[in-house]
């Protein structure tokens, strides 16, 4: 075990690479599918998927607590998969009856609706666990969730091939087999969990990980403040993001439609939850000082996180739209579905993932490893140089030209090394700071800056250019394709700078944690 990894490790990934093909499988074809099936328009298909993937990202505070207080992760990881496995079911009915606009929608917004709920119970979960299967001190921890981290994109390089295939025909009746496919997918995932985790989810001295908390006795003595201060703790929470919500959704133009006339309902849950749980946590007087200065490096750290995925996160939205109808994908006489290029950059990280793992352990053996802040905004400075290739690829292109997929497919291997650099040493890092009794809490806490990002990214996207329709960004004209894609190397960018100036902080905050 000390030269390799425990064999939890691959049923770990072997269970979230077929999750992650549910969700990438769905996500390469839903904006195609409201765009050409449901006719949506591009900023309302982009506010839809923002939302969902916002929310998708948001429930995992949810799950992490119940897993926390009551199921334990494994029960929990169950729960999830079966539920979306149903979610994606009430896709394929959805694209079964699209011609039927009004029961199709009800029908996608419902099994959108399960696929959140599933999400929350699943994602911080499972990746809670890989940690639990190391000592505390164990170095090959970073190496172990970026092994993880493959699996979750092996996942999302076979699905956009396997639902693209057979679901992005260039026939909006077939997109419905793309959604059955991602159903199937989904449970595999509980199938193989449910049946091979007693035997190798185990912790170093081969106890079973993942069960439900233990409970003390319930005695009067023992139980009734803590019960009530938890009480009094979860009314905070709710009366705050309640609060915060409807502040969020107040209709400040005065144009006389009313206080909250065309109110964004779910962003402001999400930025209100942003604001409110990491709050509640940081001010648990269970904390030690020195564990409130680890939370406060995780939530510094999982701000400029917001900046990253809002702009990674085009590759599921505008990258799409680009890729449909600014490519030029013709191969050898065939012309290559628009949701293949979805799997580029897991196909990328699947190859440079291992590569990328030993050059941190090889770094790390000759005390040249740099810290996870300084990996993190290297990751912030790639994603930067990704939009900025594929900017002067489209400057002076006319709408409707079509360009060569070397653009897109450069910018997928620039960001593919930038996501290695942040997203599994942010999983590494959150495991590693959080206190063992807030780890699956403050996981959830790091996937609801994702929240933040994913919802900020359809906001974004929907500033796509359109032929006729003037668009705008904080003041910034948006007429061209040029224009679209300097907005995310500026963004991304400056956080990058921002962060590599706070690193030398950041390290000091952690102490001996690296």
């Amino acid at each position: 075990m000390k030269k390799g990894h425990p064999k939890g490790l691959y049923l770990l990934f072997v269970t979230e690479m077929w999750e992650r093909f549910s969700y990438y499988g769905m996500r390469a074809l839903f904006m195609l599918y409201m765009v050409q099936a449901l006719l949506f328009d591009k900023e309302l298909a982009s506010e839809v998927y923002g939302s969902y993937t916002g929310l998708v990202y948001l429930t995992p505070l949810i799950g992490g607590y119940m897993a926390d207080r009551y199921w334990g992760n494994c029960r929990s990881i169950v729960t999830g998969a079966l539920v979306m496995a149903v979610g994606q079911l009430l896709l394929f009915a959805s694209a079964c009856y699209f011609q039927d606009v009004a029961l199709a929608k009800w029908l996608m917004f419902a099994g959108l609706g399960l696929l959140v709920l599933g999400n929350g119970f699943f994602k911080p979960n499972i990746s809670t666990m890989v940690g639990h299967l190391y000592t505390p001190g164990d170095s090959r921890k970073d190496a172990a969730f970026t092994i993880f981290y493959m699996g979750v994109n092996l996942g999302s390089m076979i699905a956009p091939l396997v639902c693209g295939l057979v679901g992005n025909t260039g026939h909006p009746e077939d997109f419905k087999w793309g959604f059955l496919a991602s159903s199937i997918g989904m449970l595999l995932a509980a199938v193989l969990f449910q049946c091979f985790r007693g035997r190798y989810v185990v912790d170093p001295d081969g106890r079973p990980i993942g069960m439900p908390p233990v409970r003390q006795a319930k005695t009067a003595v023992h139980t009734a403040e803590p019960r009530q201060a938890g009480s009094s703790h979860t009314v905070f929470m709710a009366v705050g993001i309640l609060l915060l919500t409807l502040l969020f959704s107040v209709n400040w133009s005065g144009d006389g439609e009313g206080l909250w006339a065309g109110a964004d309902w779910i962003g402001s849950l999400i930025y209100a939850t942003v604001i409110v749980i990491p709050l509640a946590i940081i001010t648990d007087r269970s904390l030690t000082r020195q564990e409130k200065t680890h939370i406060g490096v995780i939530y510094i750290i999982a701000f400029f996180v917001i900046f990253f995925w809002a702009a990674y996160e085009q590759a599921g939205a505008s990258l799409t739209f680009f890729a449909d109808e600014q490519t030029d994908r013709m191969i050898f006489g065939w012309e290559m579905p628009a949701s293949y290029f979805q799997s580029f950059n897991a196909t990328m990280i699947v190859i440079l993932a291992p590569l990328f793992a030993s050059l941190w352990s090889f770094l790390g053996r000759h005390g040249w490893e740099p810290s996870s802040p300084r990996k993190q905004s290297l990751g912030l400075l790639l994603l930067a140089l990704g939009y900025l290739f594929i900017a002067f690829g489209v400057k002076n292109v006319e709408p409707g030209i079509k360009v060569s997929m070397v653009w897109l497919t450069g910018l997928y291997f620039i960001h593919t090394m930038g996501e290695l650099c942040l997203a599994p040493i942010g999983l590494s890092l959150v495991y590693k700071l959080s206190p063992a009794r807030f780890s699956s809490l403050l996981m959830g806490v790091w996937y609801l800056s994702t929240s933040a990002a994913n919802k900020f990214a359809g906001l974004l996207s929907g500033l796509y250019p359109e032929e006729g329709i003037r668009k705008s960004f904080l003041g910034y004209s948006v007429d061209n394709l040029f224009d679209f894609f300097l907005i995310f190397v500026v963004l991304s960018g400056a956080s990058a700078v921002v962060l590599f100036l706070f690193t030398g902080k950041l390290e000091k905050m952690m102490g001996d944690i690296k």
